[in-house]
C-alpha cells in the first residue's frame, strides 16, 4: 500500500465557494476514486488550509482515462485554490509511524493537525522526527497510534494519524511530563493552526474540520 498527500490554501473569500464545488463534483469524485482503487480518501480543513490523504496499490498507475477525469475534476476547483504541494507529486515526509494498520475504521478516532515552520527550522523538525524513528528501531507500534504520518509543503506541516480508541488510556503523569517538554521545543520551531496543544499554551486555535470521506 502507497500513503499518498496533498495540501492547498484557499484564496481569500472562496472557502464557501470551494466546499459547494467539492459537494457538486463529490458523486464523480467518489466514482473516480472507486474506479482508480483509490481508499480512505479524506479532506480536512483549518483555517484557510486544505489537506488531502489517500492510499493506493504500490505501483499503480493511473490509466490515460483516469488521468483525463482527475484532471476535469481539479479543474472544477482549481480558481478557488493555490497549491502548495506540487501536483501529482509526494509531499516531503518528516515523519511515519505505520504500526499495525486497521483496515476497519469503525474504532478509529483521526488526529490531524496543522502548523507554520518558523524559517529555517524545518531540518530541526525533521532530525526531531527521524530520532523518534531511529528510537523505535524494527519495532512494529502495536498501537493505539497506526497509519501515523506528517509531511511537509510551502512550509507548512500536515499530520495524519488514525488512533485505535478501543486501545486508548489515560496518560500517566510521566508521560504527561514527556509530552510538555516535547512540545515546548516544538513551540520554538513552529506555529499551531490546529488546536492540538492549546491545552499547554493557554491559547486558542482552530479545531480541524474533516469536509469529505470515501473508503
Amino acid at each position: 500500500m502507497e500513503r499518498h498527500a496533498f495540501a492547498m490554501q484557499i484564496k481569500e473569500g472562496r472557502m464557501n465557494d470551494y466546499r459547494r464545488k467539492l459537494g457538486r463534483i463529490w458523486p464523480e469524485l467518489t466514482a473516480f476514486l472507486d474506479a482508480a482503487r483509490i481508499r480512505n480518501f479524506s479532506i480536512w480543513n483549518a483555517e484557510d488550509l486544505i489537506f488531502g490523504y489517500y492510499e493506493k496499490d504500490r505501483n499503480k498507475e493511473l490509466d490515460q482515462q483516469s488521468q483525463t477525469t482527475k484532471e476535469k475534476l481539479i479543474s472544477q476547483l482549481e480558481d478557488t485554490f493555490t497549491w502548495l504541494s506540487v501536483p501529482g507529486e509526494d509531499m516531503r515526509l518528516m515523519y511515519y509511524n505505520y504500526g499495525v494498520v486497521r483496515e476497519n475504521k469503525e474504532m478509529i478516532r483521526h488526529r490531524v493537525f496543522m502548523t507554520k515552520l518558523k524559517d529555517g527550522c524545518a531540518e530541526e523538525y525533521k532530525a526531531r522526527h527521524d530520532a523518534l524513528i531511529r528510537q523505535r528501531g524494527d519495532q512494529v507500534d502495536p498501537g493505539p497510534d497506526s497509519n501515523f504520518t506528517i509531511w511537509s509543503a510551502g512550509g507548512y506541516i500536515f499530520g495524519y494519524n488514525e488512533i485505535d480508541t478501543s486501545m486508548e488510556t489515560e496518560e500517566t503523569p510521566e508521560a504527561r511530563e514527556a509530552t510538555i517538554a516535547w512540545e515546548k521545543r516544538q513551540l520554538e520551531i513552529m506555529d499551531w493552526i490546529t488546536n492540538d496543544v492549546d491545552w499547554i499554551t493557554g491559547s486558542v486555535h482552530a479545531s480541524v474540520k474533516r469536509l469529505g470521506w470515501h473508503n
